[in-house]
């Protein structure tokens, strides 16, 4: 069995995915951006060849994505980060018409069409608001990880709203609600909504068709799934492999090399090098 790879190297987090000849997944790797990217790069790809139980001698075709992807320095070709969320999106789901996207530094909105290809997008304009930092910055003022985040901010009664666009003074801002006796449910369901509010103002944009899938790690926050329905006004599509699609779609652009219509041309290439 012949193995092709996608490798999403993030500004906080680098995904790898290893997809055999048939398009199933077979290992996947996540890891933190504690290093350089070359070297989180090659770990992240050596733990999902592990994960897969694969030789690295298996893997004929390696693409990357992402914010990093040039410093894949074993990778064959690089991918849009837009073209390969939007790829993986419609693997995991087929009808999928509007991906969203909620990074650790930006935040994307795409319109897929029938055929599965991009057909516009935008991203934000507006520094990190409306992305995964800015839970970043709540998590950091509270003390509290991410995972614990979204499952507080369900609990709130009385949200407060938070005014600022900018990350860095959503910190300050979180802190000096806190100081006046706010309670850090109502103040995280403040940040959720407004992360919300943003997102869905960029998805407009593009137009909003259904079906919508959420992709990016952000999408494991169970608070962000529910507002984002609810400002929608309609069901959105969140898979286990979500948080991975980015990583998913570049081996899917692998695969297309090695075993789809692309083959002969990458053979070519390979044989070159």
């Amino acid at each position: 069995m012949k193995y092709v790879a996608g490798v999403d190297v993030g500004s906080t987090q680098t995904k790898a995915i290893i997809v055999d000849e048939n398009q199933n997944i077979v290992g996947r790797a996540l890891m933190d951006m504690e290093q350089s990217m070359v070297t989180v790069a090659e770990d992240a790809f050596r733990a999902a060849l592990a994960d897969a139980g694969a030789d690295e001698a298996d893997v004929v075709w390696v693409a990357g994505t992402g914010y990093g992807r040039y410093k894949i320095t074993f990778g064959k070709e690089q991918v849009t980060e837009i073209s390969c969320h939007a790829r993986g999106a419609v693997k995991l789901f087929p009808n999928t018409r509007t991906v969203i996207d909620i990074g650790g530094q930006d935040t994307k909105a795409i319109r897929v069409g029938p055929d599965g290809k991009v057909e516009d997008f935008t991203m934000n304009d507006k520094c990190a608001a409306g992305t995964g930092r800015f839970l970043g910055a709540a998590s950091f003022a509270l003390e509290m990880p991410l995972s614990e985040l979204g499952p507080l901010a369900l609990t709130s009664k009385n949200p407060v709203r938070i005014t600022t666009t900018c990350t860095v003074f959503a910190e300050s801002e979180i802190i000096s609600h806190l100081a006046k006796g706010i309670l850090p449910q109502d103040v995280l369901m403040g940040v959720h909504q407004a992360i919300t509010k943003r997102c869905v103002s960029l998805a407009r944009r593009v137009g909003i068709e259904p079906e919508i899938t959420f992709t990016g790690g952000v999408s494991r926050n169970q608070a962000m799934v529910k507002l984002l329905e609810e400002e929608i006004g309609m069901p959105i599509n969140v898979s286990p492999e979500a948080h991975f699609c980015g990583a998913l779609g570049a081996a899917l652009y692998s695969w297309d090399r090695m075993f789809g219509a692309g083959a002969k041309e990458a053979q070519a290439v390979a044989e070159e090098a």
